[in-house]
């Protein structure tokens, strides 16, 4: 029987969204890597979370899902409120729409390794400034 890796990714992201973190070790492997760092399932986990502290109403919403048998690549759209610095962000109160792209390998049903680039210049073109910037 085939794996169908866009449920099963569908599903992370509804685990993600519910903040449903002791669940997050069905879906994501001990010893994932995010862009080239051993981060372990702890380390992705607290990313997470201080992600979705940093913008409480953070939704993982993807726009293009493609995936084959073995990655699952998608295209997820943001549109939030930071109320905390974020991606190297002072928040403003306003809120912000940017997108992620974002590559998954996964292994025995589980992602094992992540590759995600954020469009930090659509979000420095809404007015957010790098943190400690003078402008």
């Amino acid at each position: 029987m085939a794996v169908d890796l866009a449920e099963i990714y569908r599903d992370y992201l509804a685990c993600l969204n519910d903040r449903r973190w002791p669940a997050l070790g069905e879906y994501v492997a001990d010893d994932v890597v995010h862009n080239g760092r051993a981060l372990g399932l702890g380390g992705y986990r607290a990313m997470l979370e201080a992600d979705t502290h940093a913008i409480p109403d953070l939704e993982f919403v993807p726009e293009i899902l493609l995936a084959d048998e073995r990655v699952v690549s998608c295209r997820l759209v943001f549109q939030c409120t930071p109320r905390h610095a974020f991606l190297g962000f002072e928040p403003t109160g306003q809120r912000v729409s940017f997108t992620e792209h974002v590559f998954y390998r996964f292994d025995d049903r589980r992602i094992g390794e992540v590759w995600s680039l954020i469009d930090r210049d659509t979000i420095r073109q809404q007015g957010f400034r790098p943190t400690g910037s003078p402008w």
